[in-house]
């Protein structure tokens, strides 16, 4: 499939949703061409994604391929966008919702997904109190039939021909877990089971990857340098051929939304290595996407754009257009600081590249399930962000070569093909930490020499206790600490044991319990296998320590990997006093012969403890406002050779930098609002 070879994606977008009912008159009625290109240059806007057609079905321009808006009060809504962009040079990509498309579900139910479990996206429970209502729900369509891909690609072909736009960002490309006839046919002839979960899931992304290659082979073939994007909410980590259909990638990420502060890092950070351009979507909501009336606070999107920019992305934020037309000011006032800052950095962002050390083979990758990242490639993640390690995130295509450690993250099995790609890797320098079930073959015993071997099963003991003396980590308590899972028995024939497994004195139970949660240690018993072992460069936790501390934030889970780390890969190329909520970052930018140190601090609080999901679910927001200065702030980075010059990316203002005798080099910043972004001239 041939690539295109159009101008880099621009770092200042927004992305315009516009599902705007039938039921609702005067649509776009109060659009002002010179009101709405004004104010995004006030906000300092160079890209805004607009839109063709929305998940009711409607279309915002005169076509003959869907059906125009019946309320709506300007013909050519979309041209009329697009010409006043063009003039004033901000991109104007274009949006066609697929599955989501309330018209097309009417005129052809026959084109439904039918779910397996029997349920509407975005279904609502219903209201006791109102009695039985029918849901309000998206009904969802199924790309296993080709009148309806042909509907997509007539349309998409429509909107390409007819205005000047950069690209086409296709959204909702979901997994419905559909058996539909068409799909119960089709996993019949291809010999996937329709009651095996996995083959329904299997079935769903072999529709979906049909229409994105059919789509975008007549695409690329007819429009040569148009951009092309398909959204399911998520960058899968299944390998770069997964993207072969994509001119690019953005990364749907809004942490107030449900994906959380720490989703996008790991997701950036797993794009980085694909060699694609990309950027990340936030959004101006209090909450989520179709939020109308919701605004977050500026010091949120600052940080949000200025980690975006740390971790190597374009920045993209999420507004919804009120169905007048009228562009929202307070929305863009509360964009433009964040945007303010992305333009004078600009210079400092292009063709920059982060150093990483340390690379998470993604357990996502290696166990494909699930709509989200995995828990523990994100508690691996987390832990890396707050000890101020850079890293990427690889799948089998990655070379470990690049780096000097890699983690696999509790659950990486190991083939005969991955076992020799590992010990060569340890064979020449390389280091590795590996959890849990990390690092077995498919007879379960260790791939690599670990220096240990397995015990008959699991510790019998949940939760068991660890023991660790000063030299793992100097946080270590001189007391035995819980792990809160079970861990893997595995005791040492060669390695060095750096702390050990313990028993409570029984596990709760109706028979025996103590005290509100489980018993304590039992301090005369023996140990019951190693906890942390270390053996020629390979280091082994027995318990998920990844996800587990995504899951319970025990700082002395994150301290082991410390430890471990300190011990494997010492004098890294980045050190900072920053606190453990802070991030940081090292990007290089070799045509300019230069080092960019990024420094943020912006911790998350969590304020609503009660947001209630389409679903009836609940969750907690993590919410950013009001962020404080700190300081001094200090960090030293090693560079491959001392720098001209070192000064503040936003002021040019020098900033002082001592060497130490081992060539590091020292700098304080006395005080730090949200990020600075420190240049290393000449190194």
């Amino acid at each position: 499939m041939p690539k295109i070879t159009n101008k880099p994606l621009r770092y200042r977008q927004i992305h315009l949703d516009f599902h705007t009912s039938e039921h609702i008159p005067g649509i776009g009625a109060d659009f002002d061409p010179d009101a709405f290109v004004s104010t995004l240059k006030a906000a300092h806007v160079d890209s805004i994604t607009i839109f063709a057609k929305c998940h009711h079905g409607w279309s915002y321009y005169p076509t003959k391929v869907g059906k125009p808006h019946p309320q709506l009060a300007r013909p050519d809504l979309l041209g009329d966008m697009v010409k006043a962009l063009a003039a004033a040079d901000i991109d104007s990509p274009i949006y066609i919702s697929v599955q989501w498309d309330e018209l097309t579900a009417r005129e052809h139910p026959e084109w439904r997904a039918m779910s397996a479990s029997n349920r509407y996206h975005h279904d609502r429970p219903a209201d006791p109190s109102a009695g039985k209502q029918l849901s309000p729900a998206w009904h969802t369509l199924c790309l296993n039939h080709a009148g309806l891909r042909h509907y997509i690609l007539d349309q998409a072909r429509e909107v390409a021909e007819s205005y000047p736009t950069q690209g086409l960002f296709f959204d909702i490309i979901l997994t419905p877990d559909c058996v539909c006839p068409a799909c119960i046919e089709r996993m019949q002839c291809n010999g996937l089971d329709p009651e095996n979960p996995a083959d329904r899931l299997k079935n769903d992304e072999a529709v979906n990857e049909q229409f994105r290659r059919e789509t975008s082979e007549a695409l690329f073939e007819e429009f040569p340098n148009l951009r092309v994007f398909y959204n399911c909410g998520h960058i899968h980590k299944h390998g770069p051929e997964r993207f072969a259909t994509y001119s690019h990638l953005e990364l749907e990420s809004l942490p107030t939304g449900g994906w959380g502060y720490d989703h996008f890092p790991s997701s950036a950070r797993y794009a980085a290595t694909l060699g694609m351009d990309f950027l990340a979507h936030t959004g101006k909501f209090h909450t989520s996407w179709g939020e109308f009336g919701g605004f977050k606070h500026p010091d949120a999107l600052e940080y949000e754009c200025a980690q975006m920019i740390a971790l190597g992305s374009k920045c993209l934020v999420g507004d919804q257009l009120h169905p007048n037309g009228a562009i929202n000011p307070d929305t863009y006032a509360s964009i433009a600081p964040a945007y303010h800052r992305v333009e004078k950095l600009e210079p400092f962002l292009e063709g920059a590249k982060q150093v990483s050390e340390i690379a998470i083979l993604s357990a996502e990758h290696m166990n494909p399930t699930g709509a989200r990242n995995h828990p523990s490639d994100d508690g691996a993640a987390q832990v890396l962000q707050e000890l101020k390690r850079p890293f990427d995130v690889l799948d089998l295509s990655g070379r470990f070569e690049q780096y000097r450690l890699l983690i696999l993250p509790d659950e990486i099995p190991v083939d005969a093909a991955l076992a020799a790609r590992l010990k060569s890797y340890l064979a020449g320098g390389g280091r590795i930490i590996a959890s849990w079930h990390s690092g077995l073959d498919e007879d379960g015993r260790f791939a690599i020499d670990f220096g240990i071997e397995r015990g008959p099963g699991p510790v019998a003991f949940r939760p068991s206790y660890v023991k660790a003396g000063k030299d793992l980590d100097p946080s270590m308590p001189q007391t035995a600490f819980v792990f809160y899972e079970q861990a893997e028995t595995v005791r040492s024939v060669g390695a060095t044991v750096l702390a050990g497994i313990f028993p409570s004195y029984f596990n709760r139970s109706y028979k025996h319990f103590c005290s509100h949660q489980h018993a304590p240690d039992d301090p005369d018993a023996d140990m019951l296998g190693a906890a942390v072992t270390v053996n020629k460069g390979a280091a082994y936790i027995a318990y998920p320590i990844f996800r587990l501390y995504r899951a319970m934030g025990q700082p002395l889970y994150k301290y082991v990997v410390r430890g471990l780390l300190d011990r494997l890969v010492p004098n890294p190329a980045m050190v900072t006093d920053l606190p453990s909520s802070g991030r940081a970052t090292l990007t290089r930018q070799i045509e300019h012969d230069r080092h960019i140190l990024h420094l943020l601090y912006g911790p998350p609080q969590i304020r609503g403890k009660d947001v209630r999901g389409d679903d009836g679910s609940t969750r907690i927001m993590e919410m950013i406002e009001d962020i404080p200065a700190i300081g001094p702030v200090k960090a030293t980075v090693r560079l491959p050779a001392k720098p001209k010059r070192v000064f503040d990316a936003m002021t040019g203002e020098d900033v002082a930098w001592n060497a130490g005798d081992d060539g590091a080099i020292s700098i304080t910043l006395p005080r730090l609002r949200i990020h600075s972004a420190v240049v290393f001239e000449g190194a």
